[in-house]
Formats: C-alpha cells, sequence, structure tokens
C-alpha cells in the first residue's frame, strides 16, 4: 500500500512538510509499542535520513527503542557521526550491524531464478539474509529510511536493498554484487529494474513480507540556482509501488545527460563522507557513461585513509587492485580469497575503467603514491590540484579555466548518474 506520494523535479518539500507528512502516516497506522528505525549511515549524510529518523523518534519517543544504520559493509559510525547526521536521537537506541556474523538466512532465492534474471551468467542460489535483530517479534513497526538514486549495482538505491544489503550477509551481499558486476553495470545503473533488484523483490516476497516494514524513501537534488541540497520528493508505502513512483522522479531529477562525451572530468570528494576508494569510486560508476573513449577522469580525495571500509575487502583491493573484467574473472578462478569474497570482486570491476579512460586519484596525506599506483590509478598530488582547479570557484558542469582548459565538474557523485546518450539506452 502506498501511504504517501509527492514529488517533483520543480518541487521542494519543507522540513515542515516532511514531518506533517511522515507523522500523518504514523497517525494513519495506529499506535506502535516498540519500532526499529534503519535509516542509512553517514555516507548517506545528505539523503534526508538524519531528519526523517529524528522525526520518528520525536512521534514515537519510548516507543522507538533501537536505532541500526543499514551499514552493508561500511565501517561503523562514531559518535560525532551520529551526533552529526542524528542529532537529537539518543545514542544509547543505536546498533551496529556485524554483516559477516550477526544475521540469518531467512530463505533462499533458487538457482533457476538467477540463471533467468543473469541471462546465464549466474547459476546458483541466492541467500536472503538480513540482521537478526529484524525478527523480533516484539517489533510492531519497522521503519526502512532512505535516499532512491542512481546505483551501480541494482540500478536504483534503496527499498529492499535497504534490508537484504543494509542489514544483510556477507554471502548475499557478495553474490548480489558479483551478480550486478557479471550482467554489467552499465546495462543496470538508473533502471528500477536489474536483475539484481528482482532478486530481492522476489525475496521480500517469499520471506519477509510478513515483517512490518514500511519504506519512506526520499528522491534529493541540488538546486541548480541557489546550489543547495533539496528534498523533492518523499514517498511511504509497504511495496514495490512506493519505490517505483521514487525511481522514476529519481531518473528525472538525478540523471544527468550530457550534451557531448567529457573528455576532462574532474570529482570532488567531500572527506566527510567518502574515506575510502570502496565509497569514493562513485566518482568512476556514475561518470563511466558520460567519458569519452581517452577521457582524463581526475578525483580530487582529501579525505581518502583506505581502500574497503572492512578489513578483509581493503586487503583484496590492495592484493588485486582495479585492473579489469578479464583480470578480475581470471583472479576469481584461481583465488579462493576472491572466491570468498565476490562483492569485493565486483567492486573490482567497478573501480576500473576497462582501458577505456584514465583514472588519476589525488589523494590527502593519509594515502601514499605508491598506494594508489599499487592498486591500478594514477597518482596525482591534491595540492597541485586544488591549487590548479579552485573547485571553491567552479559551477556543477561544465567549466572553462582561465587558461582555456575546459572541464566538467561534479562536487559529489553520489546525488546523481551521468550519461551520454551513445552510452545510455533505454
Amino acid at each position: 500500500m502506498l501511504y504517501y506520494s509527492r514529488g517533483s523535479k520543480d518541487g521542494c518539500i519543507s522540513p515542515a512538510e516532511a514531518r506533517v507528512a511522515l507523522c500523518g502516516v504514523f497517525d494513519a497506522l495506529g499506535p506502535r509499542s516498540r519500532v526499529l528505525a534503519i535509516p542509512p549511515d553517514i555516507t548517506r549524510l545528505n539523503s534526508y535520513a538524519g531528519p526523517l529518523t529524528r522525526f520518528a523518534y520525536e512521534y514515537y519517543g519510548a516507543a522507538l527503542t533501537d536505532v541500526m544504520p543499514a551499514l552493508g559493509t561500511h565501517s561503523p559510525m562514531s559518535a560525532a557521526q551520529i551526533e552529526t547526521m542524528f542529532g537529537g536521537v539518543p545514542q544509547e537506541l543505536f546498533r551496529v550491524h556485524d554483516w559477516r556474523n550477526d544475521v540469518v538466512t531467512v530463505g533462499e532465492v533458487p538457482a533457476s531464478f538467477l540463471k533467468q534474471v543473469s541471462e546465464g551468467t549466474i547459476d546458483e542460489p541466492w541467500p536472503a539474509q538480513v540482521n537478526r535483530l529484524l525478527l523480533d517479534p516484539s517489533f510492531d513497526l519497522i521503519l526502512s529510511i532512505g535516499q532512491v538514486v542512481p546505483h551501480e549495482v541494482i540500478g536504483m538505491a534503496n527499498y529492499t536493498k535497504n534490508i537484504f544489503v543494509g542489514t544483510g550477509g556477507s554471502a548475499g551481499i557478495n553474490l548480489s554484487h558479483y551478480l550486478g558486476a557479471t550482467y554489467g553495470m552499465e546495462r543496470i545503473m538508473g533502471r528500477a529494474d536489474s536483475p539484481v533488484r528482482a532478486v530481492m523483490e522476489y525475496a521480500r516476497e517469499h520471506f519477509i513480507k510478513d515483517l512490518p516494514i514500511l519504506y519512506i524513501l526520499t528522491v534529493i537534488a541540488k538546486n541548480p540556482d541557489s546550489g543547495k541540497l533539496e528534498l523533492k520528493g518523499l514517498f511511504i508505502g509497504d511495496d514495490m509501488e512506493c519505490f517505483r513512483k521514487a525511481a522514476a522522479l529519481s531518473l528525472e531529477t538525478n540523471f544527468i545527460m550530457v550534451d557531448k562525451p567529457i573528455d576532462n572530468c574532474l570529482v570532488y570528494l567531500d572527506p566527510e563522507e567518502f574515506k575510502s576508494t570502496w565509497l569514493g569510486n562513485k566518482a568512476i560508476y556514475r561518470t563511466r557513461m558520460a567519458l569519452a573513449d581517452g577521457a582524463r577522469l581526475t578525483v580530487l580525495a582529501p579525505g581518502l585513509k583506505e581502500f574497503g571500509e572492512d578489513p578483509t575487502n581493503d586487503k583484496i583491493i590492495r592484493k588485486y587492485g582495479y585492473h579489469g573484467t578479464p583480470a578480475t574473472l581470471k583472479a576469481v578462478s584461481g583465488n579462493q580469497d576472491l572466491r570468498d569474497n565476490l562483492g569485493a570482486a565486483a567492486h573490482l570491476i567497478h573501480g576500473s575503467s576497462e582501458g577505456r579512460f584514465s583514472i588519476t586519484y589525488c589523494p590527502g596525506p593519509d594515502v601514499t603514491r605508491e598506494e594508489i599506483e599499487g592498486v591500478g590509478f594514477q597518482y596525482g598530488s591534491l595540492e597541485e590540484a586544488m591549487e590548479r582547479y579552485r573547485p571553491e570557484t567552479l559551477r556543477d558542469g561544465w567549466n572553462t579555466l582561465e587558461n582555456g582548459e575546459e572541464i566538467y565538474y561534479i562536487s559529489n557523485p553520489a546525488l546523481g548518474l551521468w550519461a551520454h546518450p551513445d552510452r545510455f539506452k533505454e
């Protein structure tokens, strides 16, 4: 059922309006005795999930007993990050999701189904896994909160991904990511329907339909005049209709079709949001369909500290590097550590240009030239790049520097998907 639906590319929902809408849905649902909230973590700081979680806490009070950020494979949030994103929600309510240990397999999607949706790429069952906290029968409402935006693994982020990946386990996350990577991210990104989405929807319908999950989905975009982020859409429901409406608005709002292939692209990674290439490679994922063959992609990464958010994934990235699909698939076939961590293998595929364009990472002081070049990227001096490009003076989109150099600037790759018609086919 769809409880609330509002959104438009040119509109803006104010905090007061969002609060009224959310509380109106809660009123319609009736009293609840114990509520679990599952918002994203700090890597989705701009999702508007922080305010929505606070509104839910203010409404339910003591009945909202647990908040478990949908970490997936990410690092646990620090107390400072929780305060930044959820200030006003007591820290003692927060739980840490352990994706390697604290999960339950609630069912298996048949191998025949995966073989069908993957066009023969994957022929094994998919374990539908969730954090055991979701199965506590004392919860009579689970709030799955998050942003719908183009995504490299599943096409459009959120909805069931927040459950089966955000609170999922290593086996399910690894295979779902590998499915998306081997099927082809350029066939997936920006699409509500994908093989990975189909697998998770099968799991929702067959294994968790009795859980009291309410999906609270946002669409966020920058105002082109003010440059400020705005809540463009809010969709609340308990099934796929709410996701489809949010995905349609996100495609209209967050999908930027460039008028010509980009030869020179500059992407800035906010240090508060991006501290790993696991996250920062959105600069690659989200721009690849807009980049010309032979293009130069420069990534300004002042907050970079590591490659993987998880120690095992970090070790794998350092060992195998971003060297393209053929090299990664060969490594998977010959190395047990990669076969045991297919999500990391998928990430290595996602983070490669497949030799089509160059990638120069300009990290802060915590990552060295040797480390950057060791994983297959070119190294650039952050200090020199910041002085040369002065990102604080740039606007998102096309810019011409004083020396005549033309660049395409992106201030936050997490907010959209960029493509040229030659590489994106409906």
